[in-house]
């Protein structure tokens, strides 16, 4: 019962967000903290995981299996590796970090609010541990209907059109998914006579070789959507944009990393000779959407406009790495994901702590913010350059590792693609000159980075560290199910 609890501790608490603020307008922010408390404490647990595996391969720790629909085959399929156990751990510290950057920002429908981030967090923790296809596309709806309520409702100047922007594209591509899955259910049936949605139960399904490519291609497009990869990226920048900061944590540090996390469980394993035909050219998307990306920023006046377009920049390395399909690019691929997670999530808090105290994104209307902010301009420089990937810190590792693999595989676009290691530094370079160096803008005295923001932003800063120089931790507990997805894709 672990793994339905890490879900319906999030839903529940949400519910309980959102009726608390009948008792205190501040209680909803309290709530959110008690139950990102509880479901931290709910994944820690010191437990066998064995005892739950249920017979699987013991790359699973975990595995609750349960009736629904057994008509058609759905069934309630829950499993966790240590792939999707790091990508809950990063939802649940990103979790903490949204509800902080919030803390005073939300002033509004604070029940409401809460009720949606937690509601978002519980249908992504859903995302990375479903393994029933009907079971995951539910879980993969119900994180984008509270997003969308979080532009909308608290979003900045063009919120209702960032909001439908975004809508539309994550619903079309869901809906191309959503084909798939049903095509390959029936196919699985008219090769077995027995309806099944369980993952594993429709690896290996015999494909003709043009059907495996269109499938494959539906689920390709949901997913390349989600990550963003050019040219499937173009509502991420208005969405970082006007969504709250609390908003943007979730969607940059959780949400694209669902994926980056479908490209790698589903689409390569249950399509392996269609997604190695296609490998090229999602390689070279992914060539295309780090270099692309990474001039863009150069052209951006916004500064949450020009972090988005950093973070396009990063996922761009991880259809790179998954597409290469090898443990080094792989292990890369992992550690780029909860670095990326980290380094972007801190800079959209720095974003929105200072249009907080600004009121402007423009990085026109700022500079000399060094002088005035000496706090939060250092943890800008840190995460810059960090993001940038300085040695010594997680975004380093992870990239290094996805160009290694990469270059047994297809040298010249990977040494492309390393031109961005050019341009990422001086974008970076940009954004710190433009905003916190140069004559102090004419401001009133402004608030340093408080108690709760310097904790918060502090604790992401050593992660980034931590990342950087002890990798070989997360690398430990992701290698098994990279090396069982390997195995799986082989057949």
């Amino acid at each position: 019962m672990i793994l339905p609890a890490l879900i319906c501790v999030l839903l529940l608490g949400g519910f309980a967000a959102f009726f608390s603020e009948r008792w205190s307008q501040d209680a909803p922010r309290w709530v959110g903290v008690i139950t990102l408390t509880a479901e931290a404490l709910i994944l820690t647990l010191p437990l066998s995981w064995a005892e739950y595996t249920d017979g699987l391969s013991p790359v699973w720790l975990a595995d609750f299996h349960g009736p629904w629909i057994p008509r058609f085959g759905i069934g309630f399929h829950l499993v966790m590796d240590g792939l999707s156990l790091l990508l809950i751990a990063l939802t649940v510290l990103l979790g903490f970090m949204a509800v902080s950057s919030s803390w005073t920002e939300i002033n509004s429908r604070q029940g409401f609010f809460f009720f949606n981030l937690l509601a978002c967090l519980a249908g992504t923790v859903g995302v990375f541990l479903a393994v029933d296809l009907f079971l995951f596309f539910v879980f993969w709806e119900l994180m984008i209907i509270p997003m969308y309520f979080l532009i909308s409702i608290w979003g900045h100047e063009n919120r209702t059109y960032a909001a439908i922007k975004f809508f539309i594209f994550t619903q079309v591509s869901s809906l191309l998914m959503l084909s798939a899955i049903i095509v390959l259910v029936l196919i699985h049936h008219d090769n077995g006579g027995s309806y099944s949605f369980d993952y594993f139960e429709l690896l290996n399904t015999a494909l003709e070789p043009d059907v495996a490519f269109w499938l494959m291609l539906g689920f390709f497009i949901a997913f390349t959507v989600k990550l963003p990869a050019v040219p499937f990226h173009t509502w991420l920048p208005d969405a970082h944009t006007q969504a709250p900061t609390g908003g943007s944590v979730i969607l940059a540090g959780v949400m694209l990393k669902t994926g980056a996390y479908g490209l790698l469980r589903f689409v390569m394993p249950l399509f392996p000779e269609a997604a190695h035909q296609f490998a090229p050219v999602a390689m070279m998307l992914g060539a295309v959407s780090v270099l692309y990306a990474a001039v863009m920023a150069f052209a951006q006046s916004d500064l949450k406009r020009l972090i988005a377009y950093t973070s396009i920049s990063h996922m761009g390395f991880i259809l790179l790495g998954v597409f290469s399909w090898n443990l080094l690019a792989l292990q890369g691929s992992v550690i780029t994901l909860l670095a990326h997670g980290i380094s972007a999530s801190a800079l959209f808090m720095l974003a929105g702590a200072l249009q907080e105290r600004l009121h402007t994104r423009e990085m026109g209307n700022m500079g000399g913010l060094w002088f005035a902010l000496p706090r939060l301009s250092a943890l800008a420089l840190f995460f810059s350059v960090a993001s940038l990937g300085l040695p010594g810190l997680g975004n380093f590792i992870g990239e290094f590792l996805v160009l290694q693999g990469a270059f047994g595989v297809d040298m010249l676009l990977t040494s492309v693609t390393t031109l961005v290691l050019i341009l990422a530094p001086v974008y970076a370079l940009i954004v710190m000159q433009k905003a916190f160096y140069g004559p102090l803008s004419q401001y009133s005295p402004l608030s340093d980075a408080s108690r709760r923001e310097w904790a918060s932003l502090g604790l992401l800063a050593l992660m980034t560290v931590w990342l950087g120089l002890s990798p070989q931790a997360v690398l430990n507990v992701s290698a098994p199910a990279i090396r069982n997805a390997i195995a799986m894709e082989r057949g």
